[in-house]
């Protein structure tokens, strides 16, 4: 009776195979976590090489190899004011954000 079990494994590897989705994935962890002064009715954003996703004044991105001020920048120009701005967990400065802001 190993039929069976090598049944399950050939519709799981197919399953896979077609695009299903992993049980064990890796949920998305956001690099980039901004908080704007004003709210922004933009849903994705591209600034900086990052593509945001914004809901109300919260935006958050994956990783990108610019600097987090220049990002900060950039994102600034599309949305208006960032009221605060971190990456991978360290948020610029007061003086880093009066310059993202300027």
């Amino acid at each position: 009776m190993k039929t069976l079990p090598r049944l399950a494994t050939i519709a799981a590897t197919a399953a896979l195979a077609m695009g299903a989705p992993l049980a064990a994935a890796p949920a998305f962890i956001a690099h980039y976590e901004v908080v704007l002064a004003q709210p922004t009715e933009e849903e994705r954003v591209i600034a900086g090489g990052v593509v945001f996703a914004c809901e109300g004044t919260a935006c958050t991105g994956p990783r990108s190899s610019d600097r987090p001020l220049r990002v900060c920048s950039e994102l600034r120009r599309e949305v208006g004011t960032i009221a605060s701005f971190t990456a991978n967990g360290e948020a610029l400065s007061e003086s880093q954000l009066a310059r993202c802001n300027g």
